[in-house]
């Protein structure tokens, strides 16, 4: 089978998505860089193969990897083998590193930070109601990278003014685009960061998950300092991208369908209902990497063999006739059931899933209380992806807010 090559600036990701999905549950790709992989691409497979033991996360069972045929400046090296967190183990090991940090992110805890959120959105709409009247404003920018990243900084204890530095190399660390002759300094860079951070809450610990991590490796855990760094790095990555993409693409979807919007504005609808219908439709994140087979698999009439890379194409699944039935492919706020796996499934589920919902769910509806006039600056079809195979991310979202 000839395999599906994922563009690496991502012009078309709904109409790459619909080629997965047509070409079967199980199919060969090329992701940029030239590496060969296998994505599944439909509902049911997914959520066997996310709990299937078969399928684990350490990249030394990746034949390719083994071979030496992955170069260390691939672009996307860093999302590959970003180092040793409960990102990359499976049993015991993963438990033991999820369970410290779900015991950070209880419900409990995600509530205690509502108020805080609830401050920070005001801070950023009050910004936004000085900008002149008609002007465009670009709202990924001023509104939807601002909240996440600074509720996720607070959560971990990182001072706001590593912010600059941690955008401008996150930019690098998930762009298909970023020089190979970069890589290894980026990676470099991130964990010389990510290090800095750590050994400052080793002296000055504070009531922050960081903090807790350190003290929980001190009590006889066992976390080494590699993963404390790669966990930090892991939840602050993944803690702001998810809910910047959430945010942006829920913005998107009611302003190219007026008449949902209408219906969610005057009340009908709830904001919980745009939530997950956004993160079905338009899911923020496009393809996780990897899993890999300790055996042969077999999916539909497919194998996917020993030793095979496997990405989870969320934004093909997303979409699945075979789950959400023949509307499948239309933005519905009320759809019902709405059962999809856009935070994962199984054991690597997103531990973040609620606090990612919390934020979102603050978010819209106080930007339309403020802004119910906020309409598109430009035509839907003139929107950029970021060339992020991992994300379906927008360079920016222009907007007039009356």
């Amino acid at each position: 089978m000839t395999p599906i090559v994922l563009d690496p600036f991502v012009t078309d990701l709904d109409g790459e998505s619909a080629a997965l999905r047509a070409a079967g549950p199980l199919v060969d790709v090329e992701l940029p860089g030239g590496v060969a992989c296998h994505a599944v691409t439909h509902h049911a497979e997914a959520r066997q193969l996310l709990t299937d033991p078969r399928l684990v996360k350490d990249i030394n069972v990746w034949g390719a990897w083994q071979r030496g045929e992955i170069p260390l400046d691939w672009p996307l090296i860093g999302l590959a083998n970003p180092g040793r967190s409960m990102l990359t183990v499976d049993g015991a090991d993963h438990r033991r590193l999820r369970n410290l940090v779900a015991q950070a992110l209880t419900v409990k805890r995600v509530e205690h930070l509502r108020e805080g959120i609830r401050a920070l959105t005001d801070a950023s709409l009050d910004r936004l109601a000085t900008a002149p009247k008609g002007e465009t404003v670009d709202l990924k920018a001023e509104f939807a990278y601002p909240l996440p990243m600074n509720v996720i900084s607070e959560l971990m204890g990182v001072d706001r003014a590593d912010h600059p530095r941690l955008k401008e190399l996150f930019e690098k660390f998930f762009s298909t685009q970023t020089p190979p002759e970069e890589v290894p300094q980026m990676m470099a860079d991130l964990g010389e960061l990510f290090t800095k951070i750590v050994d400052a809450k080793r002296d000055h610990p504070g009531d922050d998950l960081t903090s807790a991590l350190i003290a929980a490796s001190e009590d006889g855990d066992r976390l080494t300092g590699e993963e404390i760094v790669n966990t930090l790095q892991l939840i602050i990555a993944a803690g702001h991208e998810t809910t910047i993409s959430l945010i942006v693409n829920a913005v998107v979807a009611l302003e190219t369908h007026p008449e949902q919007r209408a219906r969610v504005l005057s009340g009908e609808v709830p904001w919980e209902s745009v939530i997950e219908e956004t993160l079905r439709w338009s899911t923020p994140t496009s393809h996780v990497l990897f899993r890999f087979a300790t055996e042969d698999v077999e999916v539909g009439d497919r194998i996917l063999p020993k030793g095979a890379a496997l990405i989870v194409s969320y934004g093909a699944l997303g979409r699945d006739e075979s789950q959400y039935g023949p509307t499948a492919g239309e933005f519905d706020v009320t759809r019902s059931p709405n059962r999809h796996i856009a935070f994962g499934h199984g054991p690597h589920v997103c531990p973040g899933a609620a606090l990612s919902r919390l934020e979102a769910g603050i978010a819209l509806p106080a930007l339309y209380a403020r802004f119910p006039g906020l309409r598109l600056a430009v035509p839907a079809s003139e929107l950029r992806n970021k060339p992020i195979v991992t994300q379906n991310d927008l360079h920016e979202l222009p907007v007039r807010l009356s």
